[in-house]
Parts: C-alpha cells; structure tokens; sequence
C-alpha cells in the first residue's frame, strides 16, 4: 500500500502563519515550486501539502490553494534532490548534468494532471499528436506521485506520451496492469503482498475475527478487495468493513470519524485493519482516547511510521500497533544535508522557504507589507536537527533507489563511461522505458531489477510501536519474505501484557480433541468432540484426523492408540477356574472310568459298562474342547472347539438315548412277541454310531460351506480393546449343532419321563440340566458378543458335570453304601433246623409268590433262545431283577428278624 504521508501538525500558530502569509505552489507564473537547471531534467510529484481549500466549493477553474504542510513527502522530496545532486557531483554521468522541476499535487488527482501538464508542456503548450513517437518533453522522467489516488491518473497521461514514471509508495494492485499503465515503474512490491502479509500476520497470532477501515479512493477499494480475498484464504473473518473519505477536507469527514469509533467501541473485535492515511488515523485515535478504548490496530504501511502520531498527546491508551512498511535503510550524508539546507546558486525551492518559516515561527507584519517577523535573523540561513527526529529519515531510502534506476537507464542509453557520455541529450523519453524493464543495477552491495510488471520484488519489514515514556518508537520485530509468502515473528521482542497474546475471536479456540462446528460465517462455529476413531493434535482443526490402521481412540481424544486385544489368558482369574473345573471333571471321569472297571461285575454295572465308558470318552472330549477356548484363537482351534464339544456331547447324549430307548421298550408291552418285534430297534451302538455321524455331518457341513473365522472386533465393554474371537460364520451351522444336540436331549427327557423308574430319574434330570443351561445362556450368547466364549463355556461345563453327577455320582454312592452295609456285623442267636426250615419256606413261598407277581418281560431274555440274545437287553433285564431282588430281600429280613427277636428275649 502506499505509504501515505506522515504529516506534520503543528499547533495552531502554525497554520496562522500559513493562513497569513498565503502560501500555495501556484502563486506564481509557473506551478512549480522547486527547479534546478540540468541537460536532462526530471520531474518531481511530491504532495507536500495536504489539502486543497474550499475545494468542495469550487466552481471555477481557478488557481489552487493547499495548505497544511506535510514533513514527510517534503523530506522524502528533499531526499531525491540530494541524490541528484550527489550523481551530478560523482561524475555518474560524465559531462552531463541532471536538474529537476517539483510540483506539489496537494493530494489531488486533478492538480496532479494539471502539474503533469505544465511539466510536459513547451512554451505552456502541450502538443496534441496522432503519434507521439518523437515527442520529445522537457521532462524525460518523473519521480512520484505518493498516493496510488494520484499516481494512477498520472500514470494513464504519462502513457500516452511512454513517459517513465518511477514511484517509491504507490502500491496500488491496479498499477501492475502494463495494458493501462505501461510506463509506469516503483520501487516497492504491489499491495497484493502487503495484503498477504497483513492476512498472515493475523493468522500467525490467531486473530480471526478482525474489523477493516478503507479509504473511499483507488487506494483504499483495491486494498479492501485484495485483503478479503487474502484473508478468507487463512480463516479470518472480517466482522465489519468501514469506508471513510478520502478528502480531508469533506464537510462531513469528523461526523464519520465519530461514527466509526462508536462503530469500533461496539464491536467484538479487537484487532482493527486501518488502511488509512495518518491525518485520518490521528482523528480516530482522538476520538477513541476520549473514551479510553483499546484495541490492536494493524497499519497499513501508509502510516505505519508516521512519527507525529508516535508523539501524539496520550497515544499509549490506545494499544498495540503493528505495521508493515517496505525495507528501508540510511542515505549516506543525507542528515548532514538536512541540518545545512541551503539553495545553491540557480536552484529554486519554495518548499524549504516555506518550511523554514514554519519552523521559525516568521509571521507577516501587515497584510499589505512582505517583511516577515522571524525568531531568527535569516530563515533561509538558519538550521537545526528538528527534521532528523520528526521524520523517519528511512523511509526516504528508495527515494535514492528510484534516481539510480532512473540515472543507470540514462547512462546505458547514452552510452557513457567512466570519462563521458557519447549520446544526445535530447533524448527520447519512451527510450528510456525499455532500458528501465531490463535493468538490473547494484546500490549500496544490493541488486535491483523491474519484474514483469514493472515491481520490485522485496520484503517488508514486521514494525512494532514499542513504548518509551509518553510516546512510542518503531521496533522491527520480524519479516514477510514475499518469496516464501510467510511472516516471520520474533515474539521475544513483542512486549504481551501478562506475556500473553491478546484474542481477537468470535469463538473460542477449539482445543485438541475438538474440531469446528461451523455456523453460517466460517469463523463462528461451536467446538465439538472427535468422534471414536478420530482425533485432533492442533487447536481449532476444521475435522478430526482417522486414526491410523491399527490405532484408535476415545471420542475427545487428542491422539490415537494402539489396540489392546483381549482374549481369555491363560493367566486371567476367570481361565484358572475353568482349567480346575476341566481338570476336576476329567478326574472325575478318570475315577468313575477305575471306578467302572474295578466293580464291573456288579449287576448294575456290568449291563452299562461299555455304553458309561463311551459316556465319558464323550464327555472328555467336551472338556478337551473347553481347553481350546483358553488362549489366543486361530482358525484351526475355533474348529476344534466347536467341534469337539459338538461330537463329544452328541456321543453322549447319544449313549444316555440308547439307555432310555431301551427302558421305554421294554415297558411299551407286557406281551413278549410284541417286544420281542419291538426289540429289533433296540440297537445301542447302531444307534449312537448313526446319531454321532449326523452330528459329524452337521459339522462338516459347517465348516465348508459356513466356515468359523478369527476376527477383531471392538469391544463394548472395555476401551480401546479389540476381542479376538472366534465368529461362527453366519450362525447357521452353530445353530444345526446345538438344535441337534437339544433335540437329542429332548427325546431322551420324553422317553425317560414316559417310563420313569429308578433308572430314569438320572436321564430326565441330567436332560433336564442341559436344555436349561442353554435356554438361559444362549440369548446372553446372542446378546452379548463379548462374552460368547465365556458363555459357550459355563454351558458346557454345566452339561457336562449335570451328566456327572446324575449318572454316574449315584453308581459311586451305591457301590460305597453296598460296602458299607457288608461290612457292618449284626450279632444273632443260633437258630434251630426247624427255625432255619421255617425262614427259608417262608423265603421260598414268598419267593414264587412274588415272582408270579412280576411281569413276563422281566424274565423274557431268559425264555428266548440263546441264540436270539441281546447283550444289552440282557443287562438291562439282570439289572431290573437284581433291584427286585434287593427290594424282596429287604422285605425278608424284616419277617425274619422279628421271630428272631423274639426268641432273643425268652432266652
């Protein structure tokens, strides 16, 4: 942006002095009010005063009247001036001297043209030609103007005639168009990096939520445009956008001043854009300093170092200020030039005399008289240090840059040495352009060269008001590098109260974890939590991150981790029960096994021995299968476990069917043909062999068409935790497995149930266990996927000691009981032959009696022939008589003791 004049105010005596001596630029024939003769003359557009008088009023094409002087354009014209001189006096050019001519535009684009006319005419004419290729001005080159707001309508005359013009401040976007302004060149970058810069200043200090004032020119629309554009690329919101006028002199400016400060006392923002020329910026820091309002304010370079405003009476209560302003340096000798400004003989300089009786305080006598009142003798002659400190001599640097770019064009054009300069003078200025658009030329061990559009391609330096005493002083606290477009902060030099940077936001920073919910405006939003599987590292991330392959988290987690899986180790609490449940139910079958063997010739024993032992190698199985659901699973053993609880249960389910088949037979009928017919489907090991391959096939089946897997699944219960587990396909086979095995024990529970006797009760209650079990496990099992082994587990464990118990516990009580009862020795009286004949007709009558009271198909194994024989129904028979017995004989030792007793007490 331009860096807009700095002006000077003084108090007002000051501008009595002006008022009453009558100054203007165009007071005499000519517009011009600094001259100084030369071979090749340049021009000069410096704005040295500020406003035009009664401009608003106008109506005739009068002479102009400006006023307020402004030190800052009038140092950097004095800047130029002296760098003329010092290539003059170094031989730059050999033989060839360069003057100057200065008009001051007063800001004001149309006495800009009018200086421009003047300059280019001859004889006060300005020739009107179809082809200007030979139009050869007075003026070969100008210097200026400041403000884009001038420099553009200048540029567009100046074009026509392929005029250079060179300006150090000008920055407008518009003046890169080489179509609209082709002669147009400046020594600073376009203000489509300063707006970058600005945007990005903001960002790197988290301002999203900033408010913007523009000027109503050229300068002011552009820079406005471009700065929205930028910002919006780096998530900054602009919560209110204020144009104020351009013209000082607006009849209305110091209402609109007053309204845009309310304007800023009102808002939410706290980091305020000001793309405004100082005499704007010290009316608004008036009327804010009236009410003590504090906010952040970013300068454009335009004042960002203004030095009245730095002095300006309470400017510490308006707060920090930050600007950009264009890389700047020391003219060697130029403060030793200001403490002594003298005209040497031939030159003419209005602007000095004027300054210097506004410095001195000369005042006019009479309003008909010239003699002026001075605090000194000679103003012309007198001098101090003031400028040295009022201006900021800096700035001024490319003022010395600009006439070298100028000065080496010239001097490749005319071709010159270090002894002379073999072209004509009288050159023409459109040569110049093209030499000035290839140029490349070093000053002070820096090289300079034009792009394309006619810029410089530099930095900006970062600027902070830093406080001293009542006033404030610029400090460079970092860069925008327009290479790498990034702004480069040293933060240790930026003094934060509480050492904490101030927030300018319309939300409140989303922490990590969190990720913007955004509203209708982007830099209003709400923060919400990650969701599981996402996360966020950075404070206000637009979306959450997924987590990488094998990681995860919590919703609100600012990073992922790594899964645990789960799976029932061996170590864990609930394993070791299980194990001891395994090991003790294999014990137990182990023992009952021994057990069997050792007293197989026991009636009820040896009838059933080959079908218990088949009972139990089933139940082994089923535990073996219990083991494989310890441990980390893979494919194999998740086909292990189902089918070993699968084939080993079904085996023994099976042999308790055949028992119970075998009992519903045999009371199906009393009539020994109709048993003997229904005996043919009394085949125990056909019948176990066919109802374990159906389950075998169940299996098979399951395994190939719907196949168990391992997978990982998260866990519902536990964070972060994936469950290793084995699936069962998509439940088919599982289901034909355990439907099977219920159906199995469905019919072993009716047929028991149907001829219950003593021998039935350990079927229907081991049945009985099973179907319950897994009625109450198997909708858990559905439910809850997380327990499914755990669950498989206890319902297994369940049917397996229900069968146990029920079966096999009895035998072991019954054999030890028998025992018991053996050894136990009761003392008798010897008895009698007749006492002993009459107990054993007694036995032997009560005998026959009840044996004709027992049903035929007790004894029908043994009216068959032995050839038609069934082992396992002859078992079965022996076991049904030898409980008769047992019951008869109980009933004849309780007849035949009590005769005995009683012969016990007559003894």
């Amino acid at each position: 942006m331009a860096s807009c004049v700095s002006s000077l105010c003084f108090c007002a005596l000051w501008v009595a002095v002006m008022s009453g001596l009558g100054v203007r630029c165009d007071n005499t024939d000519s517009l011009c009010g600094a001259y100084a003769p030369g071979d090749i003359v340049l021009g000069i557009l410096a704005s040295v005063h500020t406003k035009v008088k009664d401009l608003q009023d106008r109506v005739r094409p009068d002479k102009y009247t400006c006023t307020d002087f402004d030190l800052i354009p009038f140092v950097h014209s004095l800047a130029t001036i002296y760098t003329i001189e010092k290539i003059n006096d170094s031989g730059f050019l050999p033989g060839i001297r360069l003057g100057y001519l200065m008009c001051d535009p007063c800001v004001y684009s149309t006495k800009a043209l009018q200086c421009v006319e003047h300059m280019l005419s001859i004889n006060k004419t300005l020739a009107v030609l179809t082809d200007n290729s030979n139009f050869s001005s007075p003026v070969k080159a100008f210097m200026g103007e400041r403000y884009s707001e001038l420099s553009i309508p200048v540029a567009k005359l100046l074009s026509i005639y392929m005029i250079p013009q060179i300006s150090c401040t000008s920055s407008s976007p518009a003046l890169s168009d080489k179509s609209r302004y082709a002669s147009f060149f400046r020594v600073i970058p376009s203000d489509v990096y300063q707006t970058k810069a600005l945007a990005k200043l903001m960002k790197y200090f988290n301002w999203d939520w900033v408010g913007v004032v523009t000027l109503d020119d050229d300068y002011g629309k552009p820079a406005l445009e471009k700065f929205l554009i930028d910002s919006g690329k780096e998530q900054i919101c602009v919560e209110f956008q204020e144009v104020v006028p351009n013209y000082l002199g607006s009849t209305d400016i110091a209402k609109r001043i007053k309204e845009l400060a309310d304007k800023i006392r009102r808002s939410t923002a706290k980091v305020v854009l000001l793309i405004l020329r100082p005499e704007h910026v010290e009316m608004l820091f008036k009327e804010l300093i009236k009410t003590n309002t504090s906010r952040i304010w970013i300068a454009s370079d335009a004042w960002s170092t203004a030095r009245f405003l730095m002095k300006m009476k309470d400017i510490n209560k308006v707060g920090d200020i930050f600007g950009f302003t264009f890389l700047t340096g020391m003219i060697p000798g130029f403060e030793d030039y200001l403490k002594n400004l003298r005209l040497a003989p031939g030159e003419r300089n209005d602007f000095i005399r004027e300054y210097k009786q506004i410095r001195f305080n000369c005042s006019q006598q009479s309003e008909h008289t010239s003699p002026l009142a001075c605090n000194v003798t000679d103003p012309l002659e007198a001098n101090d240090d003031y400028l040295l400190s009022a201006v900021d001599l800096t700035e001024a640097y490319n003022q010395r840059v600009a006439v070298y770019a100028v000065a080496h064009a010239i001097r490749n054009l005319l071709k010159c040495n270090d002894t002379a300069c073999s072209g004509d003078t009288n050159l023409l200025p459109w040569q110049l352009v093209s030499i000035l658009r290839e140029i490349n030329f070093t000053l002070d061990n820096k090289t300079y060269s034009f792009d394309q559009y006619g810029d410089f391609e530099n930095a900006y330096d970062l600027i902070s008001w830093k406080k001293n005493g009542d006033e404030r002083v610029p400090e460079v606290v970092g860069q925008f590098l327009i290479k790498n477009e990034e702004v480069e902060v040293n933060d240790h030099k930026i003094p934060w109260n509480n050492k904490t940077v101030p927030l300018s936001r319309c939300s409140v920073t989303c922490l990590p974890g969190t990720e913007k919910s955004i509203s209708n405006i982007s830099c209003c939003y709400t923060c919400t939590n990650c969701s599981e599987g996402y996360y966020s590292n950075e404070t206000d991330q637009l979306t959450c991150k997924k987590c990488p392959e094998g990681s995860w988290s919590l919703p609100g987690s600012r990073e992922c981790q790594k899964w645990s899986i789960w799976f029932l180790e061996w170590s864990a609490a609930y394993s070791i029960v299980v194990m001891i449940g395994t090991v003790i139910g294999a014990l137990l079958l182990v023992f009952s096994f021994i057990f069997y063997i050792l007293h197989r010739e026991k009636p009820f024993i040896k009838g059933i021995l080959v079908i218990s032992c088949l009972m139990k190698f089933g139940l082994m199985v089923s535990f073996g299968g219990v083991i494989l659901f310890l441990g980390s699973p893979n494919i194999h053993v998740c086909r292990a476990q189902q089918t070993m609880y699968g084939l080993g249960f079904t085996l023994c389910v099976s042999c308790i069917l055949v028992k119970a088949l075998h009992i519903f037979l045999e009371l199906m009928s009393s009539n020994p043909a109709k048993q003997r017919e229904l005996r043919k489907f009394d085949k125990p090991f056909v019948i176990i062999g066919i109802l374990t391959a159906i389950q075998a096939l169940i299996c098979i089946f399951w395994m190939v068409f719907d196949p168990v897997d391992v997978e990982e699944k998260q866990s519902k219960t536990q964070l972060l935790t994936l469950n290793r587990l084995c699936t069962q396909g998509f439940m088919y086979g599982f289901g034909a497995m355990h439907v099977y095995i219920a159906l199995l024990a469905v019919v072993c529970f009716g047929l028991a149930f149907k001829g219950r006797d003593d021998e039935t009760d350990p079927i229907v209650f081991s049945m009985l266990i099973h179907l319950f079990a897994w009625l109450c496990f198997i909708p858990i099992f559905i439910t809850q996927y997380d327990s499914r082994p755990i669950v498989q587990i206890s319902g297994i464990m369940v049917s397996n000691y229900g069968v146990i118990f029920c079966h096999f516990a009895p035998k072991w009580f019954k054999i030890l009981s028998e025992k018991t009862l053996e050894t136990v020795k009761t003392p008798v009286a010897p008895l009698t032959n007749d006492s002993d004949s009459g107990v054993i007709s007694n036995f032997t009558s009560d005998l026959r009696e009840s044996t004709h009271s027992i049903p035929q198909s007790r004894f029908s194994i043994a009216e068959s022939e032995p050839s038609n024989w069934d082992i396992s129904s002859l078992h079965l028979s022996e076991v049904s008589i030898a409980s008769f017995r047992r019951r008869r004989q109980r009933s004849w030792r309780s007849k035949s003791l009590r005769p005995r007793r009683r012969t016990l007490s007559n003894l």
